[in-house]
């Protein structure tokens, strides 16, 4: 374990919101350091998904630091809390998840948590492990733990219970059962994102009440998507995927708002504050470049990382197409624009490609089309193009 404490703060506070306590995590990394005693750092995850974006490599990149500090990292796979579902940041009750639905789920999210984190090093456990053999008297003994009035300080619960929105009773045992998690693993820290706060401090409660140490609640901020307003996350597509092709994600990286580019440094590299305001005083497009290629470095290779650039350069420096794009066939010689896109995977919807065209950003084979109406008769190997980062070869069919 290293053995500096203040190296060991700096790293663990970079980036954090909050820490409950602040005395409390240096007291715990002091005793660390001096006793050998490697902290048992949690995270918990629910797979609702099976894919994962940078928004979730914040808080993954944060349990990877306490692992490179000589920490055990435990993963708490929410095989039952999914079941439930985590009514954090959210304005009505969630769809419960199967049990096959998390299982398939987590087969793709440990493949890609394998990019950030440590897996050998890294302790997993499933809270089916205790939640499966609670009897009915014990799920009520944990109920009693804590109190209506208790549960609706949580701002989301709040507003849903005063604008009318019903809250699932199942939605209030939620907190409870990850706080169970942090007693059943005496957890010393566990890390979340903002939204996690009520839940983190559920956790120090319960173990307190059971003459636990409490552990430390560290939260993270919620990355912000390439939109530059609303947090990443895949419904609003304005995330960059962990699972993405170099080129879309170092493409994506080079959209990015000014305004996002300190903190992406900060959340999602080792680069130390003082170098990254020194990169930051220096010109934008070159500041997110070394961030697109520190980013696909680290999900890909260094090799990726400079192919992406250059073909990234040429596309948009040079106005020329990409040496490689994805071909669309078309079912005959003619198609209406809108189906076009379509087809070619530009458009989520049909309202969503009339926006693109009506906005002047789609072309073939560079001749705007703004006709919503209009029909393509595109001659072989044609090139249309979405925006500025989306092209596709057509080839006519029939």
């Amino acid at each position: 374990m290293e053995p500096d404490i203040g190296r060991q703060l700096e790293v663990i506070r970079r980036g954090a919101v909050e820490i409950h306590t602040a005395e409390d995590l240096e007291r715990k990394v002091r005793v660390a350091v001096e006793t050998g005693r490697p902290l048992r750092v949690k995270l918990g995850l629910d797979p609702t998904a099976p894919d994962i974006h940078l928004g979730h490599t914040v808080v993954l990149g944060k349990l990877r630091q306490f692992q490179d500090l000589g920490h055990q990292a435990v993963l708490i796979i929410g095989d039952y809390t999914g079941m439930v579902g985590d009514p954090s940041g959210r304005s009505k009750t969630r769809p419960a998840l199967t049990a096959e639905e998390i299982e398939k789920n987590l087969k793709t999210y440990l493949e890609q948590v394998d990019a950030v984190l440590d897996v050998e090093k890294l302790e997993i456990r499933r809270n089916g492990e205790w939640f499966s053999k609670m009897s009915f008297a014990d799920v009520l003994k944990m109920a009693g733990a804590s109190t209506v009035a208790r549960m609706l300080e949580r701002d989301d619960f709040a507003k849903r219970y005063k604008s009318g929105a019903p809250i699932g009773v199942h939605e209030l045992l939620y907190p409870l059962m990850q706080a169970r998690d942090s007693v059943e693993i005496r957890a010393d820290i566990e890390l979340g994102g903002t939204d996690q706060t009520f839940n983190l401090l559920a956790g120090r409660d319960m173990q307190r009440s059971l003459d636990q140490e409490p552990q430390v609640a560290l939260t993270m901020p919620l990355l912000v998507g390439l939109d530059g307003t609303e947090k990443m996350s895949k419904s609003l597509g304005n995330y960059v995927g962990v699972t993405e092709s170099a080129g879309e994600t170092f493409g994506k990286v080079m959209s990015l708002p000014d305004s996002l580019m300190k903190s992406y440094f900060t959340l999602l590299t080792d680069l130390p504050a003082g170098q990254i305001d020194d990169v930051l005083a220096g010109h934008p497009r070159e500041a997110k470049e070394r961030l697109g290629r520190t980013i696909v470095t680290r999900y890909h290779s260094a090799d990726d990382a400079d192919a992406a650039a250059a073909e990234f350069r040429r596309v948009f420096s040079e106005r020329k197409t990409p040496s490689d794009m994805p071909e669309v066939t078309l079912p005959g010689p003619t198609v209406g624009v809108v189906d076009l896109l379509m087809l070619a995977g530009h458009a989520k919807s049909r309202s969503d490609a009339r926006r693109l065209i009506s906005g002047g950003g789609v072309s073939v084979n560079g001749k705007k089309i703004l006709d919503l109406h209009s029909d393509v008769s595109p001659p072989d190997g044609a090139v249309l193009q979405t925006g500025k980062r989306r092209f596709a070869k057509l080839r006519p069919g029939g």
